[in-house]
């Protein structure tokens, strides 16, 4: 199958794990889950990989995995995982796409109701019929319908994370052209939102034909959906709609404000123009009493003409960045090259792909001065944590390290520990005392009341060990709803216990959100950004949880890891 791509194996490869687990299969699930995380986030093409022969140099893909990823390159499917479909009574692969709805409820439904589709599952909510079967419960019933709702947007959607490698690749393809000028990302990816409905891109051409037929004959596209001059729409193999326009090079600045948006962003601007008697669109901003343009071959220039300053594609969401502008406010956002280290990191030492050294000299690689490892706690059995013991070998192997270091790079000796019902933590505090990070998150009892969480989440922070709460409010995008959090309230006990909540930057988190990014800064909330890495590859994910702090309105000073290691300490002995 040509143009097969790292995400569609990687979806093979966790249908079959979840089959498998269906089927009540121990240890096999993980291995293809890992096997799916390692292919999903490495940057090479799994397709050139495969023809070198070098599939098990993949972390977490042995010899076994290896034949099924070559069959899928090959054939763009997988004998194995259909044999497994066939196994399983009609429908239940459907709900299980449900977020909320494992095996056993899937083939509980099936079989007691006769549940086949998505649909079903929704009448039969409706009904009331799902409260009465053991083990659901009228509050299981209204959670799926929450669920079904989520799964809806999800299909109009994509994680942001999965979709800007995509982009960028088609993107560079479309640079390489002779005949094209100008080429940009717009839209809602270059605002960089945390999911993505389709891909805008724009190009400035001396021959938009040529241009058009390479865009639709570019590697992975699967159909073309309309062919112009001057807008070809494509989807991609991976189910992606790609829209290329392509414009006069003098129009390129007012083209590219207009499809980067947002709507609203645009609303206020072209509010500005009318007052001064102006139009202004994606072809330029012309003065409507000498039919003159104004500009429009650069962005900078429209919005100087506007008396403003050039606002960063990030902000433009009308949340007050115009006022901002005309005021002379915008915030001097944190840079994508200012983070000196990443504070949240996973090894083989819990659920992660690599060892302590191949993360540190990833992340070396990559220009930090600093990681902190911070692999589960013991409370978390499916990600194997570790016991005081454990701990304990862990600190010696990092103190090792970092003797054994001729480059001046850190590791930091963290932990992840799981927040309990109560706010207590899975380890003792004279354990916690001896580590540079603790990160306490909560990874269970999501859906308790707003009250009790938020009580959990402040009492946690009341522990003079604890130094960042982990993904705060535990949302999982196009998934799992954020839990109900008085926010507020954790905002102020943040700021006045010095305790700081973490931007985690794994893609399908991107927790805490933008917004709630820019009210924990409003409040006096250090933040701190951590890819949750739990590969080398994962390591690059720190730039989606910088998008999401500059989309927050955060700088530098905001974030504790854009600080040298000296400055670092000083934060963490708070």
């Amino acid at each position: 199958m040509a143009g097969v791509t790292n995400l569609e194996v990687a979806a093979i490869l966790r249908e079959v794990a979840d089959l498998l687990e269906i089927k009540g299969v121990r240890f096999k699930p993980q291995a293809y889950q890992k096997a799916a995380l390692a292919v999903e986030t490495m940057p090479e093409d799994i397709a050139e990989v495969a023809a070198a022969g070098k599939l098990e140099e993949i972390p977490g893909v042995g010899k076994a995995i290896a034949k099924k990823i070559q069959e899928i390159v090959e054939t763009g499917k997988l004998g194995y995982l259909e044999s497994l479909r066939q196994e399983l009574p009609e429908g239940v692969l459907h709900l299980i796409g449900i977020s909320g709805i494992g095996p056993k409820k899937a083939i509980a439904l099936s079989q007691a109701l006769g549940v086949r589709t998505v649909d079903d599952l929704e009448a039969a909510a409706k009904a009331g019929r799902i409260r009465d079967l053991p083990g659901f419960g009228e509050k299981t019933e209204r959670n799926i319908l929450e669920s079904i709702q989520m799964s809806r947007q999800a299909r109009e959607r994509r994680l942001l994370g999965q979709i800007l490698p995509l982009a960028r690749d088609i993107e560079r393809r479309l640079t390489a052209h002779p005949s094209v000028r100008r080429v940009s990302l717009a839209g809602s990816i270059r605002r960089r939102k945390e999911t993505v409905g389709d891909v805008d891109i724009l190009a400035a051409s001396t021959s938009p034909a040529e241009v058009m037929e390479v865009f639709a004959s570019l590697p992975g596209v699967e159909r073309v959906l309309a062919r112009g001059l001057t807008k070809t729409s494509v989807v991609l193999s991976a189910g992606i709609q790609v829209d290329l326009r392509v414009v006069e090079d003098t129009q390129f600045g007012a083209a590219l404000q207009y499809f980067t948006g947002s709507k609203e962003h645009n609303i206020a601007l072209r509010r500005l123009a009318i007052a001064r008697n102006w139009r202004l669109n994606e072809y330029g901003l012309v003065d409507l009493s000498t039919g003159r343009q104004i500009a429009g071959e650069d962005e900078e220039g429209v919005y100087q003409a506007l008396g403003l300053p050039w606002i960063e594609p990030e902000l433009r969401e009308n949340r007050g960045e115009i006022e901002a502008a005309r005021a002379g406010k915008l915030p001097d956002l944190v840079g994508y090259d200012e983070i000196r280290g990443d504070l949240h990191v996973h090894t083989t030492w819990s659920e992660g792909a690599h060892s302590i050294e191949e993360m540190a000299e990833a992340a070396r690689a990559l220009g930090y001065e600093y990681i902190a490892i911070c692999d589960h706690a013991e409370a978390l059995r499916i990600a194997r944590g570790l016991s005081p013991e454990r701990i304990a070998e862990q600190v010696r192997e990092i103190e090792r390290i970092n003797r054994e270091s001729e480059s001046g790079f850190n590791v930091l000796a963290g932990i992840e520990c799981n927040i309990g019902l109560d706010g207590g933590l899975d380890l003792p505090d004279s354990v916690l005392a001896d580590l540079d990070v603790v990160v306490a998150s909560v990874h269970s009892g999501l859906k308790q009341p707003e009250e009790e969480m938020t009580k959990r989440l402040i009492t946690a922070m009341h522990n003079d060990n604890v130094d960042i709460i982990g993904h705060p409010t535990g949302r999982i995008l196009l998934e799992r709803e954020p839990s109900r959090i008085d926010l507020a309230a954790v905002f102020e006990a943040a700021a006045n216990l010095g305790v700081m909540l973490e931007i985690n930057a794994y893609p399908s988190r991107l927790d805490l959100s933008d917004v709630n990014a820019r009210a924990a800064r409003e409040a006096g909330v250090r933040l701190s950004l951590g890819s949750d890495a739990h590969s080398r590859e994962n390591l690059r994910f720190m730039e989606f949880g910088v998008a999401t702090a500059r989309r927050g309105w955060l700088s530098a000073d905001d974030i504790a890891n854009t600080r040298p290691l000296s400055e670092l300490r000083n934060v963490l002995r708070r």
